[in-house]
């Protein structure tokens, strides 16, 4: 849940609101207008018969025909449409996607169309955001910036387990340790539940957090700091004293939901997202129960942390340089930034979609709103960067569990962590292997944890690691920081 959150983000939608931008166009500006094609990333939904598509046609005049990738190997779709050279006007892309179809000549440099007929779109994206896009000194996607920052998780409790208990919330490593022997020898269960490799509460007490930080004016992986092995010792120790879950390693999400709600665990990893189907679960079960949060552990020196996300661009939308339609794809996309259109795409309508309470508060209005903008961030091309912060926040309202989670959880922004390379234009080699230097690191860590991999063998681990792109994916990110320090 927390990487889906991480990369993701891998995914969040929301809206804008702007002041002194030009006037909108209408359907009656141009004339005739062709039907667009845009294909968009992978999900469940039919976007030709969203109310969001039809509310588009009518404001805009431009009809479009949506398609989504498949589920099931995406890339592989898109690069067959790619070759095919198939008629797409508009592509919503990640940031390997991009990269790779622009170094490979796919895409149309979109420079010139943005200062004729995109000027909404330059001035709703910071400058700095249109460099993550440039690829050889070029743009070729209008770069979508992720919602305002935020911390996705914590470790989650049984309250009624630690009233038993007589114990506090941790704070520390320590009282971690304390906490999960305490339930081990009283509670006879499971102590703690998870399953990911990196568990940001606990590896952000060794100073363990983001996939690259700076250390003396260079940029590490996280496998090189001290702090990694530290954190697996730990995590290792844990594990063969019976106070993680001995299943850490093929558990899963839906599995360690399942532990938590049915009483067999008692502390699990937990994201927001998973608020209203885990809550629920334990009130069905322990209704006497609530879910308590365990934020981000202090450990030696006071080190403390957790992975603050959506910092970066989380998609780039690009025109095929085959496209017959570049001009009306990019007016098109200038009229969604306009500021009643795009509020009404991403939130709605006011008193239809949501509300704003006495308090300034926005909430959304129930089942209106996710029956009618549930999939609104699919249908996104751009955003207003500064008004997107503020509204986003409406759609962790859609329920009143996600909402207190969300909420709670934002007290540990002040010591969490973004990852450097989110401002980062699209680096190839690290698209090339970062997949599989991953892979890597979870597949060693997991098995490390469960004592199957030995922590004597990290040194050659990193030789593999190193050898199958780390070394070459640490060049590339570093010749871009000295670049940006500049």
């Amino acid at each position: 849940m927390k990487k889906v959150i991480s990369l993701i983000l891998t995914a969040a939608v929301t809206a804008g609101i702007f002041a002194g931008c030009q006037k909108p166009e209408t359907a009656k500006d141009n004339g005739e207008k062709p039907t667009l094609r845009q294909l968009g990333f992978q999900r469940n939904f039919d976007p030709n018969k969203d109310p969001v598509a039809a509310m588009l046609e009518e404001k805009t005049g431009y009809k479009v025909n949506y398609e989504i990738l498949p589920m099931e190997n995406p890339n592989d779709k898109l690069n067959l449409l790619m070759a095919n050279k198939e008629q797409i006007d508009i592509l919503k892309l990640s940031g390997p996607q991009y990269s790779k179809l622009a170094n490979e000549g796919a895409l149309e440099p979109l420079d010139d169309l943005l200062e004729k007929y995109g000027k909404t779109l330059l001035k709703v994206n910071s400058s700095e955001t249109f460099e993550t896009a440039k690829v050889n000194g070029k743009i070729y996607g209008i770069p979508e910036k992720a919602p305002k920052p935020f911390v996705s998780n914590s470790l989650a409790i049984r309250q009624d387990i630690l009233d038993e208990l007589g114990m506090k919330i941790p704070t520390t490593l320590d009282e971690l340790y304390e906490l999960l022997k305490a339930i081990k020898t009283k509670k006879n269960i499971i102590p703690l539940t998870g399953f990911e490799p990196i568990v940001y509460e606990i590896s952000g007490a060794f100073g363990v957090v983001t996939q690259w930080e700076e250390t003396d004016g260079k940029l590490i992986n996280r496998l090189e700091n001290p702090g990694m092995k530290e954190y697996i010792t730990f995590m290792n120790k844990l594990y063969n004293e019976g106070l993680i879950d001995k299943e850490w390693p093929i558990n899963n999400s839906a599995k360690c939901q399942e532990k938590f709600t049915s009483g067999k665990a008692a502390i699990m990893t937990y994201g927001w997202g998973l608020a209203s189907v885990v809550t629920k679960g334990l009130e069905k079960n322990f209704p006497q129960s609530k879910v308590t949060l365990i934020p981000a552990l202090k450990g030696k020196d006071g080190k403390q942390g957790n992975l603050l996300q959506a910092t970066g661009v989380g998609w780039y939308i690009a025109i095929p340089k085959v496209s017959k339609n570049k001009e009306h794809a990019m007016k098109y996309m200038d009229l969604k930034v306009q500021p009643e259109l795009f509020k009404n795409l991403a939130i709605g309508e006011e008193n239809v979609h949501w509300k704003k309470e006495a308090d300034g508060r926005l909430n959304p209005i129930l089942p209106k709103f996710t029956d009618e903008r549930n999939n609104a961030d699919w249908f996104l091309t751009s955003t207003d960067q500064k008004a997107y912060e503020d509204l986003w926040v409406l759609r962790t309202r859609k329920d009143p569990h996600i909402a207190a989670a969300f909420d709670a959880m934002q007290s540990q922004v002040p010591i969490a962590k973004k990852e450097i390379t989110t401002i980062a234009p699209p680096l190839p080699v690290n698209a090339k292997f970062n997949q599989k230097l991953l892979k890597l690191e979870t597949d060693y860590i997991v098995k490390a944890i469960a004592g199957s991999e030995k922590l004597e063998n990290f040194d050659k681990f990193m030789e593999q690691w190193k050898k199958e792109g780390g070394s070459e994916a640490s060049k590339e990110v570093n010749d871009w920081y000295s670049t940006k320090k500049k």
